[in-house]
């Protein structure tokens, strides 16, 4: 059996942004084309907390230390709280 090289981490993490990257690309399309799907507002929100979390284990492993991790974490949470933000229910204020 042939022993392949090991993959580098940050290699998998680039392809796992590519493929997140088209999935929105496609989902967007998706809803122009049907009128069906999640908003684009609603989707765009999730996938940059996604894409944060997955930037900040991109720069712990090229050796970029804490403080740009700690920045792609803080921009993390900011898209999270944003999308949570779109999607809680609002009250409706009762007629007069």
């Amino acid at each position: 059996m042939v022993a392949l090289p090991p993959i580098p981490m940050s290699w998998l993490v680039d392809a796992v942004i590519v493929v997140m990257l088209l999935e929105g690309l496609a989902l967007i399309a998706w809803r122009v084309r049907s009128g069906r799907g999640p908003a684009a507002a609603d989707l765009l929100a999730n996938l940059a907390a996604g894409l944060c979390l997955l930037l900040a284990l991109r720069s712990v492993l090229g050796g970029g230390g804490t403080l740009p991790c700690a920045g792609w974490l803080a921009a993390a949470g900011l898209a999270h709280a944003t999308d949570l933000w779109r999607r809680w229910p609002r009250r409706r204020s009762l007629p007069s």
